[in-house]
């Protein structure tokens, strides 16, 4: 706890500067430091991004930010000052009893993440994403050896300029980090609501109610994390800016859906708000900064597909006469789609493609555990939710909410309904309800006080999630050890061995004893399973191979086919 602590407090120095700066160059305007902080993630993040187009997030990249904090210090040290000295004021006048909960809640998320890593998804590629980018930055064709490495989350960009793996490597919890940022957001958002009564504000600042879920994936990298968080800041300024949309605001929204999809494509229907305020605002609205950062992004978005996979729009498998011979091979880059899509169903492609489609919505619908209740949860709040925003929130701010969370639902049905990727507009939406039924002071602090215990409970006592949870490697819950206290767990929830095995040109480390065919853990890279190799030679003649002696000059795939 205690070194992850100290790191934590060296990225806030470090995306406060950050934030400050793109504030100052964007001329924003704001005020909130959890959200300067995030806009220090996202210039991170940009930084991180164009330099590993080229090299390594290692030493030397750390070596230039900590330079660029001393610049940024010198030149601007009372600005820079006044926003700590603001926000420390702004602590100070909360409310005792949302002050004591906020000093719990970080004492909590610090402890979960330096516990053991829950999320399955980080044994099979969050970890090793992390280390090929940290050791060689993008690398051509590293999607070869294992396609989910195709994904390269902008998330992950972030976490590999944070981790500090040139001296220590068991830093991989920016998630936690990122939901520390939304919890002040949403308790500062909370204390206003005790002041004026802003439904709104009342919304937002039932956030932390979701830290019992959310809490078993922030001791890992996860790239949903950072959309839940900044969905409800979007929000937050929709909705309080509605009547009065400045170029600042519409900044500021706008770069958070662009953060947002670079973390994870599958928040597209947020897109459809700065479109929305645009069209409603184009007269007053100046879109010349935004449409720059939107060109950026979507450059470094190509840049880092193309690179990693070969496709410039990866998972599409359009190529736009781009060839190379380091590309995905286009049987394997659609079977990473099919496995995506058809996962969420329980179901094979042969399967899917012989039901109707009424019987695939029945199957999804119905699915067991937590996947069935959420998916429940979904049709639930699409079908019910016009009925509570007609009585109490009809304005149209609210019913355009609800047309992006329609949008967000149906986009998903045609690519993967997985409901993680739907959690967003699920929280969102679920306190909406809540907040249409309570206002009370103390009913609100009663719900905080039990959220905050569920969360310690299920911190603190291990739980066996298997009545919920159909992934049999995610059902023990992940709990803070007082061995923890100073040196956080390591990034991996597995001990294992690895076996360094040879095949022609190609040299990777196989895990011994992890019974999971996606599964790498945080073996030395080149990692993959051997069952994984194995199993594409076997099915799909095709194998991956070195370009070169140097791993940094990427992979390729041979045909096996006619071996």
């Amino acid at each position: 706890m205690l070194l992850l602590l100290l790191s934590w407090i060296y990225i806030l120095f470090t995306t406060i500067n950050l934030g400050f700066l793109l504030d100052k160059i964007l001329k924003l305007k704001v005020k909130n430091f959890a959200v300067i902080s995030i806009l220090g993630l996202f210039s991170t993040t940009i930084i991180a991004s164009i330099w590993a187009i080229f090299g390594r997030i290692n030493l030397e990249f750390h070596i230039a930010i900590l330079l660029l904090n001393i610049a940024l210090l010198l030149i601007y040290k009372a600005p820079i000052s006044s926003i700590y000295k603001n926000f420390l004021y702004e602590i100070k006048n909360l409310e005792k009893s949302l002050q004591i909960f906020l000093g719990f809640i970080t004492i909590f998320i610090i402890a979960q993440c330096a516990s053991i890593p829950y999320a399955i998804d980080n044994e099979s590629y969050y970890i090793q994403t992390i280390k090929w980018i940290n050791e060689f930055g993008f690398v051509k064709g590293l999607a070869n050896i294992h396609f989910f490495l195709g994904q390269t989350s902008g998330w992950h960009i972030a976490q590999s300029a944070f981790n500090f793996s040139f001296f220590y490597d068991k830093f991989n919890d920016l998630s936690g980090f990122c939901l520390l940022l939304g919890n002040i957001f949403a308790i500062q958002k909370l204390n206003d609501f005790f002041k004026n009564q802003d439904k709104i504000n009342l919304i937002i600042g039932l956030f932390p109610l979701a830290n019992v879920f959310l809490f078993q994936f922030i001791s890992a990298p996860s790239p949903d994390m950072p959309i839940y968080v900044f969905t409800f800041i979007i929000f937050a300024y929709f909705l309080e800016n509605y009547r009065k949309m400045d170029n600042e605001v519409f900044a500021i929204i706008s770069i958070l859906v662009l953060f947002c999809l670079y973390i994870k494509t599958t928040a597209i229907g947020l897109c459809i708000l700065p479109i929305i305020i645009l069209l409603q605002n184009y007269k007053e609205i100046k879109i010349y900064k935004i449409t720059f950062i939107s060109i950026l992004i979507l450059g470094l978005f190509v840049a880092k597909n193309t690179i990693v996979t070969g496709y410039p729009l990866f998972p599409i498998t359009k190529n736009f006469e781009f060839v190379a011979d380091y590309q995905i091979p286009e049987k394997i880059a659609v079977l990473y789609y099919s496995l995506t899509k058809y996962f969420a169903y329980s179901l094979t492609e042969n399967q899917f493609n012989e039901m109707s489609i009424w019987d695939v919505f029945l199957r999804w619908i119905t699915m067991p555990k937590l996947h069935g209740l959420f998916n429940k949860l979904s049709v639930f709040l699409i079908v019910f939710t016009p009925i509570i925003i007609y009585k109490f929130f009809n304005q149209r701010r609210f019913w355009i909410l609800y047309f992006i969370m329609s949008v967000q639902l149906l986009l998903l049905f045609l690519s993967s309904p997985q409901y993680r990727f739907f959690m967003n507009f699920i929280l969102f939406f679920s306190f909406v309800w809540l907040a249409a039924f309570i206002s009370k002071r103390k009913t609100i602090l009663l719900l905080l006080g039990l959220s905050i215990f569920s969360t310690a409970f299920i911190l603190f006592v291990p739980m066996n999630l298997k009545s919920l949870a159909r992934n049999e490697h995610a059902i023990a819950t992940s709990n803070f050890s007082i061995e923890n206290i100073i040196f956080p767990y390591q990034n991996s929830k597995y001990e294992t061995d690895f076996e360094r095995i040879e095949n022609e040109h190609f040299y990777y480390n196989s895990p011994t004893n992890i019974d999971f065919f996606w599964g790498t853990a945080d073996g030395e890279i080149p990692c993959v399973n051997k069952k994984q190799i194995d199993y594409f030679d076997q099915k799909y003649s095709v194998k991956p191979q070195m370009r070169s002696e140097d791993l940094k000059d990427g992979f390729y795939v041979k045909d096996t086919s006619k071996d």
